[in-house]
């Protein structure tokens, strides 16, 4: 059974990308299931530090949109979701030239507030990042 109230496809995901963070940073949802959300982002010059490996806010970025998108779509119809807090553990680096892989899962979904759990992957399977993300669900304006 889906948690979706307001489901979406990742092509239907991608034609809201351009010109926004996600599109630039080459965010790319991969898979869309009953209660989580996939996707994956290059690391390359757009996303490393000076030594080479992934920068922990573009790790945050990635996370949130994953959060913030499965908020939105486990919110009810005429709602949507605005972030509270993230924080995140950056365990692994990701060097350059990999892909970083993320899923996102639901630890709370209330009628106001949800809590969303993201890892993020290297292409090894090593965990590189965990954050979570708390997200305020607003009636759409």
């Amino acid at each position: 059974m889906s948690i979706w109230q307001q489901p979406a496809t990742p092509d239907e995901i991608h034609a809201r990308m351009p010109g926004t963070v996600n599109g630039l940073l080459g965010v790319r949802i991969t898979e869309v299931g009953p209660d989580f959300v996939a996707a994956e982002m290059p690391v390359d010059e757009r996303h490393v530090q000076p030594y080479g490996v992934i920068h922990g806010g573009v790790s945050c970025v990635f996370a949130e949109t994953l959060g913030s998108l499965a908020s939105v779509m486990a919110a009810p119809p005429g709602f949507v979701a605005v972030g509270l807090e993230i924080n995140a553990s950056h365990l692994r680096p990701v060097p350059a030239g990999q892909l970083v892989r993320g899923r996102c899962t639901p630890i709370r979904i209330g009628r106001s507030v949800q809590v969303w759990q993201i890892e993020l992957r290297r292409e090894d399977g090593e965990l590189s990042c965990v954050a979570r993300l708390t997200t305020s669900v607003v009636e759409k304006r």
